[in-house]
């Protein structure tokens, strides 16, 4: 989880997104982000992501993301 708090607060600094709950709805992160954001979730973890999987369900917070990618290598995370 503490990667990818790094991760975030690299691609957004000045967010707390231990609190943030709706990263997309909220526009705490912009499209271009997002792209940053999953470029560096496929590098790190070495995992393919598709755009069918990046939705508001699996990117809403820093929980659900790691939810997801616990999902996807839970030996990883």
């Amino acid at each position: 989880m503490d990667e990818i708090f790094k991760i975030l607060e690299q691609i957004k600094p000045g967010v707390d997104f231990r609190k943030e709950e709706n990263l997309i709805e909220d526009h705490i992160l912009d499209s271009f982000e997002m792209i940053q954001l999953v470029s560096e979730i496929s590098d790190i973890y070495q995992m393919d992501i598709t755009p069918v999987d990046i939705t508001p369900d699996h990117f809403r917070s820093a929980d659900t993301i790691y939810a997801f990618i616990s999902a996807r290598q839970p030996s990883r995370v």
